[in-house]
């Protein structure tokens, strides 16, 4: 079992992957070992990553995969999302939830059409090379002999307990003597063995049409949702071509929209690219940079309440990816900074003690609660290809309610600007939401290949910045000190690994922090690989703020 806290960096190999568990990083790797290539490992882990992490990811969930064909140069994207159906009005079934981390203040889950197992029949009839069962059977071996319960799982089921345990089915999975399973126990799911032994033999059909399906309408139907069998498989996966951009010579590739996080990095990116980084420093060092990112997070956040569906609305991408519009936004940062000393502000904001602390707050974080279920599968094989998927149980299912050994929380997609996750009832419209999936070339080639859960429109651009703009090394650019977007009140909410002199600059510029935990979860763990220049061989890692590993042969 993997423990949060610093990781070993897997390096020189020539076929690696990265997990936030260390159960789906051992599957990975023995696929490959087996002569299965990264779809192979990837279809393997998520399968037994929804078992063994059902506080992050489950069988009725989404699907985003991003893909690096070795023989072909060809990038791919499946957009695996769970799905509304259109005609019927939102159904939640789970009535008061308000403030629970799944479903955020004032907004309860609402159910959808899973996208999990279809996106993985997409992945296996297209690029999978080892059979369906073999694949299926570590996933099947987890939930029938269980898995060890983490601290980390714990604390991620406990604080949506409410939500897992309002209908009779999910207190039998989750609570069967009236109490989680503690750190240290044994979690099984029989049931759950069951029916993935019935994927295994009758394939990933058995979710839209076969038995597991009809009992998935069934139950929708006697709590009131008039969904039917056909809704299973009315919109299916898509594969589209993903976003490209360039970035001081490297090609980024990540998700088309409607997912949020790659226009979002392209302009956050964009905005950066304008400034002199090197004489500014790197945010974690310097009060001006650290304004200039705060910034250039908040204006990107803004500006992509805008981003929705194309098939439901037209989507500027020459304007969010124009260098002029990037220009633009930066002078307009750079040349509204305050032209007096601020400090005198941030103490009667932040009190003595807010400015005896260099002008960070002294009030705990007023932590905004992510949703909790969200892996980031990192995988490269032995001839090339490289693959990075995020499996979620987010946008799936039917909130609250355990079909068949499988747990299901809907999704707390909103019809909203303000939300980074959003979804219409228009017919083919698939859901906004924050995945990030990255693959990076360089002269062509992949180079570095990363992606989060947590919260992830926002970390992937610190992160990736503090690799390309700044030339770290992407294990220690994923240790620094990751922040939310600042806040319209000029609070800004960071890792509390920042020297009080930057606290002090930014105080001056009217910036108050306010610190998060030093190593904050909600922040995300960072599943990354990369190639040695030099070698050419494969290097591999994990964030530290989860239970995450990495390994390679």
């Amino acid at each position: 079992m993997g423990k949060m806290g610093p990781k070993p960096v897997v390096r020189n190999k020539r076929a690696v992957c990265s997990s936030s568990h260390a159960r789906v990083t051992e599957t990975m790797l023995q696929v490959m070992k087996d002569g299965g290539n990264a779809v192979d490992a990837t279809i393997a882990g998520s399968m037994i990553q929804a078992v063994v992490e059902p506080h992050m990811t489950n069988h009725t969930g989404s699907v985003a995969f991003l893909y690096w064909e070795a023989d072909s140069g060809h990038t791919y994207q499946l957009n695996g999302s769970g799905t509304l159906v259109p005609g019927l009005p939102p159904f939640r079934p789970v009535p008061g939830l308000s403030g629970s981390h799944l479903s955020g203040p004032g907004h309860n889950p609402c159910a959808c059409i899973p996208g999990f197992m279809p996106s993985m029949a997409a992945l296996h009839e297209r690029f999978g090379s080892q059979p369906w069962g073999y694949l299926c059977q570590p996933a099947i071996d987890a939930a029938r002999d269980g898995h060890i319960m983490s601290s980390f799982e714990y604390a991620a089921l406990k604080s949506d307990l409410r939500l897992y345990t309002y209908f009779p089915s999910g207190r039998a999975l989750y609570t069967p003597k009236g109490f989680l399973p503690d750190v240290g126990e044994r979690f099984r799911n029989p049931d759950l063995a069951e029916t993935l032994q019935r994927v295994a033999s009758e394939g990933p059909s058995y979710f839209t049409e076969g038995d597991w399906a009809k009992h998935f309408v069934a139950t929708a139907n006697d709590l009131g949702w008039p969904i039917n069998l056909a809704h299973m498989t009315d919109i299916p996966p898509e594969w589209v071509d993903p976003l490209r951009y360039e970035h001081r010579g490297y090609e980024v590739i990540q998700y088309y929209p409607p997912q949020r996080t790659g226009v979002f990095t392209a302009i956050v990116l964009g905005i950066l690219k304008q400034f002199d980084l090197e004489s500014l420093g790197h945010y974690t060092e310097s009060a001006e940079a650290l304004y200039v990112m705060a910034h250039a997070l908040r204006y990107a956040h803004w500006e992509l309440g805008m981003l929705r569906d194309p098939a439901v609305f037209e989507v500027p991408m020459d304007r969010w990816l124009s260098p002029e519009f990037h220009a633009m936004v930066a002078d307009i940062i750079w040349h509204s900074r305050p032209k007096k000393d601020l400090r005198e502000h941030v103490r009667i904001i932040a009190g003595d003690a807010g400015l005896a602390a260099g002008g960070i707050s002294p009030v705990a974080a007023n932590a905004q609660h992510q949703p909790s279920g969200s892996c980031e599968l990192s995988v490269v094989d032995q001839e090339g290809n490289w693959a990075q998927s995020m499996n979620t149980l987010q946008a799936g299912g039917i909130p609250g309610v355990v079909v068949d050994g499988v747990p299901m929380v809907g999704s707390h997609a909103k019809t909203t600007m303000a939300a980074p996750m959003e979804g219409w009832f228009a017919g083919g419209g698939r859901l906004r939401s924050m995945v990030g999936s990255t693959i990076v070339l360089r002269d062509g080639r992949p180079w570095l290949g990363l992606g989060t859960p947590g919260y992830v429109y926002a970390t992937i651009p610190q992160v990736l910045s503090s690799i390309l703009d700044y030339g770290m090394d992407p294990y220690e650019a994923s240790v620094l000190p990751r922040m939310f977007p600042l806040y319209d009140d000029y609070v800004l909410e960071i890792e509390s690994r920042i020297p009080s002199e930057v606290a002090t600059g930014l105080a001056r510029m009217g910036v108050l922090l306010r610190p998060l935990e030093p190593y904050n979860t909600s922040m995300g763990s960072f599943q990354i690989n990369w190639r040695d220049p030099e070698t050419g061989l494969l290097n591999s890692s994990a964030d530290p703020r989860r239970v995450g590993t990495a390994a390679g042969f």
